[in-house]
């Protein structure tokens, strides 16, 4: 193998267009559940959040956006906290979702700590 270079380099920019903080972990996997059509749905967990994302799709200006500008599109986040860890929540229906331990992703950890600081303001509808 030849001379291989490998670096890290983050996103510069996360543009969060719409977030809603739920009033529990368990309405969020509620939501998740609905929104992925009844269908198991993990959620990761960060420095006492939980959450889920979906990024905007990927078209050819998002990815010259990423390429480019370092920039990245979350269409919508929703979030919850969880101040300790537990790999699994499970709802009174029975809804049992995976909690992803994402806490060694410094993303993650800026996402995380960016989601407490919107406290009870709501980007969207709930």
């Amino acid at each position: 193998m030849g001379d291989i270079s490998i670096r890290y380099e983050p996103f510069k920019e996360i543009i969060v267009m719409n977030y809603v903080k739920f009033p529990s972990v368990e309405d969020l996997v509620r939501f998740a559940n609905i929104s992925a059509g009844g269908k198991t749905v993990g959620v990761y967990w960060a420095n006492g959040v939980v959450f889920i994302y979906y990024p905007l799709s990927g078209t050819n200006t998002v990815a010259k956006s990423i390429m480019e500008e370092g920039k990245v599109y979350w269409t919508f986040v929703g979030f919850a906290l969880m101040p300790e860890y537990k790999s699994i929540v499970e709802t009174r229906e029975k809804i049992i979702a995976p909690v992803i331990d994402m806490s060694g992703s410094p993303v993650f950890q800026r996402v995380a700590e960016w989601l407490k600081q919107q406290g009870g303001e709501a980007g969207g509808c709930l």
